[in-house]
């Protein structure tokens, strides 16, 4: 659905809207859904939980899409990490030389 409406692009469409924003606009979406669910988990119901974690996904997808980076690539590195302590993921991160990203 939101590749559709990058392709196909309607006024009605609060996707088309999100996406014309940019990485920026999508991307404040993401920290602002971020937050409630973190509230809602500490604070309300399952339901509420489950709500604000499907918005926080959507709008990431979206994110996604401003940049063309397809979520199968995302698929890819958590299939990657499996079996990986986390611990020495994040090590291993931390000590990676920083260089431009592409």
């Amino acid at each position: 659905m939101i590749a559709s409406r990058k392709a196909d692009p309607s006024a009605r469409s609060y996707t088309t809207r999100l996406l014309a924003s940019g990485a920026e606009g999508a991307g404040a979406k993401v920290t602002e859904e971020a937050g409630e669910l973190v509230r809602a988990a500490c604070e309300e119901t399952d339901e509420r939980v489950v709500s604000e974690a499907a918005d926080l996904v959507y709008h990431m997808l979206v994110l996604l899409a401003c940049r063309d980076v397809p979520f199968g690539l995302v698929e890819t590195e958590l299939a990657r990490r499996f079996g990986v302590s986390g611990l020495d993921e994040k090590a291993a991160r931390a000590a990676a030389p920083k260089g431009p990203s592409t």
